[in-house]
């Protein structure tokens, strides 16, 4: 379901900020979403390496996507007088939040998809090392010493980091992990501080 809204966030922004026809990615992803669904069973109670593989290269496809988009917008903004006034701006802040909104549920999922060696591997009880420390995992009285993140845990994880552009109450353990959430938080600063208060400055 997190794709599937990232996707349709996607089909929101304006021609001039996709790659190729504004049908072309979703399409794409979607194929992979389904792909997705067929490769995995309704609930995970192991490794499911098929699985994985095919869920890491749609969260970067998406995540490509994305970035691609906020840089076409960056350049526009930068070298191209903004026409149309209000509506103009109104398009650009709908743009805006629709990449940020993707920038948020698309890190919840790679957050999901790397700690401790993906969903498969924490269900099936043979999990790496964290990539994150919870608050949950610092205190056994809070939560009992096998206590796992859900996927809720990592949406907010990725929330707080978009909106703070640092952790909050959940420290990165890893290179990997510290580096997802710098290019979140990298993404999310330019969002919000370049466009979203261009645009505003022209209303």
């Amino acid at each position: 379901m997190t794709v599937l809204a990232a996707i349709v966030l996607q089909l929101t922004l304006p021609k001039r900020l996709t790659v190729g026809p504004a049908w072309l990615l979703p399409t794409l992803e979607a194929l992979l979403v389904i792909g997705l669904l067929t490769a995995t069973p309704r609930q995970l109670e192991h490794e499911h390496n098929l699985r994985r593989r095919i869920a890491v290269g749609l969260v970067a496809l998406v995540s490509a996507a994305n970035v691609f988009a906020l840089v076409e917008l960056t350049h526009y903004l930068l070298h191209h007088e903004i026409t149309g006034g209000r509506n103009g701006a109104r398009e650009l802040i709908i743009a805006g939040m629709a990449i940020w909104l993707t920038n948020f549920l698309i890190f919840g999922l790679w957050y999901w998809e790397i700690d401790r060696g993906g969903p498969g591997k924490r269900a099936a009880g043979h999990d790496d090392a964290p990539d994150f420390l919870f608050p949950q995992m610092t205190d056994d009285k809070v939560e009992p010493l096998n206590w796992r993140p859900k996927f809720i845990d990592y949406l907010y994880v990725s929330l707080t980091n978009a909106t703070a552009f640092s952790p909050t109450d959940t420290m990165p353990l890893t290179a990997m992990a510290k580096s997802i959430m710098g290019v979140q938080s990298l993404v999310s600063l330019v969002t919000i501080g370049l466009i979203v208060s261009r645009a505003v400055n022209i209303l």
